[in-house]
């Protein structure tokens, strides 16, 4: 029986190596997917920033109570107001690899190139604009999409209703900007048909002195669009 004995010095070149072939390589890699993401990112909110101006000028003089808005909350965020509605963009600062029980690892695409696995995310949240207005911070926002961006660009969407279906294919897509302008133009729709809904009597018919003196100054008046609006007790 042969035993083959390994010095602690080839031991310690083989791993050293190891971490020079990853950062050479992975790390490298979510680099270039980072900063393609943030690229596009850019790109979107010049998009946003040029369709609330459409929208601005489209809608006009009809009423002066429903406004738009866009803002520039830094590198990873911006916002636009529609009406009753803000819509948060926030890019996140990591990259992910899809999961390997993912339907996209089916695809010649990322079986044969499993760096195009690796994504960076745009997120998008929807909030009512009065949660912000009256500081009201036990309001609920809801995630419609996550926007998932390899560093060759293409795309794929996971999100609520339409916004999951003309998203799917990362394979032919391409997060260019007639696709920027679909996805946008599909999340205000998404927002805008996303009503408030009024909740069961029932669940709101006892509320408490303190309860009723919180409404006016801590945001105790919890609302969200699914969640109706409901009171809470701020301790």
């Amino acid at each position: 029986m042969n035993v083959v004995y390994y010095s602690q010095e080839l031991i310690d070149m083989e791993t050293k190596e190891q971490i020079l072939s990853l950062l050479k390589n992975k790390s490298v890699l979510k680099q270039d997917v980072f900063h393609n993401t943030i690229a596009q990112f850019n790109a979107l909110k010049v998009v946003l920033k040029t369709t609330i101006q459409e929208l601005t000028n489209q809608f006009g003089n009809t009423d002066s109570r429903v406004t738009f808005e866009y803002r520039d909350r830094g590198a990873f965020q911006c916002e636009v107001r529609i009406a009753g509605d803000l819509l948060i963009f926030q890019m996140h600062t990591n990259v992910f690899q899809f999961e390997q029980e993912s339907s996209f690892w089916q695809t010649g695409y990322l079986k044969e190139h499993p760096e195009n696995s690796y994504v960076g995310t745009i997120n998008v949240y929807n909030f009512l604009s009065d949660s912000f207005r009256y500081d009201r911070t036990a309001d609920v926002g809801y995630l419609l999409a996550r926007v998932f961006i390899n560093k060759e660009n293409h795309f794929v969407v996971q999100g609520k209703k339409q916004l999951g279906i003309m998203f799917n294919d990362i394979v032919a897509s391409n997060f260019d900007s007639a696709s920027q302008i679909k996805f946008i133009d599909q999340v205000v729709l998404y927002a805008l048909n996303f009503d408030l809904l009024i909740p069961p009597y029932e669940n709101l018919h006892q509320i408490t002195v303190e309860e009723m003196q919180d409404i006016n100054h801590s945001g105790s008046l919890a609302t969200g669009k699914r969640m109706g609006f409901q009171f809470t007790s701020v301790k």
